[in-house]
This record gives C-alpha cells, structure tokens and sequence, in this order.
C-alpha cells in the first residue's frame, strides 16, 4: 500500500466529514460581523497566503506517507493522469463551464472559465488520502489515487498560475508562451524538489534529535519554497518531491522510530490545523460574496460536468499509453469517483482577483467541493461494491 496509515472505521471517517462541515460552517454563524470581515478580507493578499504558503505545507505534509517503491510500479499512469488529464479536464471543464454560463444568463470570457476548470481539474490529496483510510482498494489502484492526487495536484496549480498571469492586465494570451511558461514552472520544480530532498535527506540523516529535525522540515518547506518564488520555478511540485524524499528517508533506517512517530504526528496536526482554517476563510468568503441558490445551482451542475469530463480524461491517457489492461473501465470508474476534490480547489478559488469574477466562481467551487466531500466521499463503498470490489 502506498501509505504507512492504517485503515479506519467507516465511522471515523464520517466524524471528520461532520468536523470539516462544522470549520466550514464556522465562518457564517456570526452574519453581524458581516462588514468587520469584508473589511479584513480586503487587507488580505489571499493569493500570496494561500498559494505561497498553505498550499505548499499541505503538499508536503500530503506526500510524507507516500511510498516511492510503490509509485514507481505505476510511473507511467501518475505521469499521464498528472498531466495529459489535467490538460484534458481544464479545456473540458472550462468549455462547459463557458456553456453553462452563457445558458444560465452569466456570459463570462473563455478565460475565467479555464481559470475555473483549472482550479477543478486537479484532485485534493488531503481529500483522497482521508478517503483512502476507509476502503480496501487494490493496492495499485489506491497507489495511482494517491500518487496522481499528489503530482496532479501541482500540476494543476503550475496550469492555474500560467492561465492567471495570461488573465493579467497587459499580458498577450499565446500558446507558445503558455507552453515555456508551463514547462519553465513544473520542470523547474521537480528539479528544484529533488535538490530540496537531497538536502533534507543530508541534514536529517546526519541529525538524532527529533525537536531539530521537525524544525529543519519546517524549514524545508518555508525556505524552499522561496527559493522556488525567487527562480520562477513552481513551489508546490517542489514540495510534492521533498515531501516523498523527507517521507521515506524517515521510513529508513536513517532515523530513529522516534523521530519517525514525533515528524508524523506533527505533521498531520499541522495538516489538520491548516486545512481548518481554509475551510473557515470559505466561509468568510461566503459572508461577504453569498452563496445564492442560483450559484449553488451552477455549481452542482458544474460537480457533475466535473465527473463526466474526469472519467474521459483518465480513459484517453490510458489508452494512449496502452495501460487498458492493468486498468480497465472498471478501475477507472473508481478513479473517477474517488478523485474528490477539497482544499486545495477552495485555496485557489479564493485567490482569484476581482477582475476574474470570484463572485462566481467562489460559490461555484464550494459546491462542487461539497458534492465531492458528501455525495462521492460518502458513496464511495457502494461504488465498491456495486463494482465487486472489496470495502473496509
């Protein structure tokens, strides 16, 4: 199995969808307050806050339980599901989502709407990992879950960021700009990932002090990532890859089990903590912008192109590379649907300037997160076993 957790009661898991709904909720109980948070939420760079800084902890935290032995069996799935299917679902999602718009009387340009497909395309680990604590799946098929989620996931952000500096005032909108910048980012990112884990994997090794070694992950992430910033390289790839290095360094004899037990558990309350405060600065958003029966009405409509456009753009790369045979449509229906999303799709929401419509496309992408989180999370074992794949 791709991850050192073991697998929990079902009831567990539907406790933490009852703490997620009550985070989210958190920030709309108090609508008196309403004009002391548009206030703030106005001094708040929520694109450098989220994108720069809780986005890379969530990845690095994410990708610490993910094994490399059992990603390289199932490399050449990750790679086109990480890229040509994030490609795929953002052209998708964005064409349909343009439709949808201009049917329900909101015409919108063709950009935002990339921007939104974009943002929904990739998976969320922290989402997919949660999920997988619950289920039994066949070990490659939970491996190709969790390591797409991961990769696929700053893929995607690499494909937002490029769309959101084309949407910019004064840039010229050209594919093969677009395509250096993309590779620019997500090339550099690997690279600068890996040296990032070489480094972590030096110091920790060198280190039997628990207390320092956390410090020296936390310092990993911070300093890395503006290192990353400072090259123009992408910060979120970087951490996925220094998060598998610093993951299985500590898995191998290079650290003590005490150190392993104290960088995990850290680790997973800081991914506790974070994703908390994003799903309450949802619902602050949601204060100030409201989430109307029209918007939410879209973006249920959006959930369900989201699943549609999804299940093509994981069958047209498995086809391509010929890998029809170690996942058929079976296995592929599974991959649809655990492919939830979460966070990491409300993080780059809210980081849309006023200029790209979050009014939108905000109340949009709550709506799909949440029919991702109640209607796919807590539907998934009947997937299973519709499918005769065993559940927990």
């Amino acid at each position: 199995h791709p991850t050192r957790r073991q697998h929990y009661p079902r009831r567990q898991y539907a406790q933490q969808q009852e703490h997620d709904a009550r985070w989210l909720a958190a920030g709309r109980v108090v609508p008196s307050f309403t004009g002391q948070v548009r206030t703030a939420l106005v001094q708040v760079d929520f694109t450098e806050f989220l994108l720069g800084s809780v986005l890379s902890f969530l990845l690095f935290a994410g990708s610490l339980h993910v094994r490399v032995e059992a990603l390289k069996a199932v490399w050449r799935s990750i790679a086109g599901y990480s890229t040509l299917s994030v490609l795929l679902a953002t052209g998708l999602v964005g064409l349909g989502t343009y439709g949808l718009l201009y049917l329900a009387g909101v015409p919108l340009p063709l950009l935002p709407c990339l921007l939104f497909g974009a943002l929904i395309a990739p998976t969320d680990p922290i989402a997919v990992l949660g999920i997988l604590k619950t289920t039994n799946i066949e070990p490659h098929i939970e491996t190709n879950l969790a390591g797409e989620s991961l990769f696929n996931d700053g893929f995607g952000v690499v494909v937002f960021a490029t769309l959101l500096e084309l949407a910019t005032p004064g840039e010229t909108p050209s594919l093969g700009s677009a395509g250096l910048l993309l590779l620019r980012e997500a090339g550099g990112g690997l690279l600068a990932g890996a040296v990032l884990g070489y480094v972590g994997y030096r110091l920790i090794r060198s280190i039997d002090h628990f207390q320092t070694e956390i410090i020296l992950t936390l310092a990993l992430v911070m300093g890395g990532y503006a290192l990353c910033h400072e090259l123009g390289v992408s910060g979120p790839l970087a951490m996925v890859v220094a998060g598998l290095a610093t993951g299985n360094v500590s898995r191998s004899e290079a650290v003590s089990d005490t150190t392993r037990e104290y960088l995990e558990k850290f680790w997973e309350a800081l991914d506790e903590v974070l994703n908390a405060v994003l799903f309450v600065l949802m619902g602050l958003e949601l204060v100030v912008i409201g989430l109307t029966p029209f918007y939410l009405g879209l973006g249920l409509a959006a959930a369900v192109l989201a699943v549609g456009v999804r299940f093509v753009a994981l069958a047209l790369p498995t086809r391509l590379l010929g890998l029809t045979r170690q996942l058929p449509p079976r296995a592929l229906a599974i991959l649809t649907w655990g492919g939830l999303r979460g966070g990491i799709s409300l993080a780059l929401a809210l980081s849309l300037p006023k200029a790209l419509h979050p009014e939108v496309f905000v109340p949009m992408t709550f709506a799909v997160v949440l029919f991702s989180a109640v209607v796919q999370g807590l539907t998934l074992k009947r997937l299973l076993a519709f499918l005769h794949q065993p559940a927990a």
